[in-house]
């Protein structure tokens, strides 16, 4: 009996309303281990890899315009700010980048999708 390949882990970051929480629902719907990462909350610069340990990191980008957009976020630019650079390292070791701020979820999950089959 040959074992078959362990389905890769995915990990999701960005900041508060990037489209992470839509993503992960989409990716699980196709089949796929997601996990999304608070990285956004924390100031361990590498929490992404210590609590995930993903096989493949995405980092969603979105505009502190669009955060504003897509829900009642009642916060500053200043906080937006905050959560980018809490992010910044986990956006240098992403494998895939996508800024979603004029994407809708399909687009944002066809795109990913477009990716993942790249890689297998």
């Amino acid at each position: 009996m040959t074992p078959q390949p362990k389905a890769p882990v995915i990990g999701l970051v960005g900041p508060c309303k990037s489209g992470k929480t839509v993503l992960k629902r989409g990716l699980t719907e196709y089949g796929y281990q997601v996990k999304h990462i608070a990285q956004e909350h924390s100031y361990v610069k590498d929490m992404w890899l210590k609590i995930a340990q993903p096989d493949i990191l995405i980092f969603l980008e979105v505009s502190y315009e669009e955060t504003l957009n897509r829900s009642s976020l009642n916060w500053s630019r200043n906080e937006y700010t905050q959560q980018i650079g809490r992010l910044s390292h986990a956006r240098q070791h992403a494998d895939l980048v996508i800024n979603t701020s004029d994407l809708t979820p399909s687009e944002v999950l066809e795109s990913v999708l477009q990716f993942l089959a790249g890689l297998y």
